[in-house]
């Protein structure tokens, strides 16, 4: 046996295939495991990020720069410290 014929012995297309019902093997540039194929059944989220007038809760003339200036950024920090480290009997507190 030369070193050609010993070469493709076991490869005799040059071609993978598939152990499984003798398939071959597709390769795709950048097509690694997406969400969908860890969980195929999962809640279509799209539906809630549609941009439209309609979903706007504060309506079109709110403007929300105005309304973070009127903000008290002191007290709302200290709210938010409060929350995350007072633990209530039905929420454990993570933080401090």
């Amino acid at each position: 046996m030369t070193d050609d014929q010993s070469r493709n012995t076991y490869n005799v297309n040059n071609e993978s295939k598939c152990p499984f019902l003798g398939g071959s093997l597709k390769k795709s540039a950048g097509g690694g495991t997406r969400n969908t194929d860890w969980w195929p059944n999962q809640l279509n989220l799209s539906i809630l990020r549609q941009h439209s007038a309609l979903s706007n809760p504060m309506g079109a003339d709110f403007d929300y720069k105005k309304a973070f200036e009127s903000l008290d950024y002191a007290a709302l920090k200290e709210d938010i410290n409060k929350l995350m480290t007072d633990s209530q009997e039905w929420w454990p507190a993570d933080y401090g």
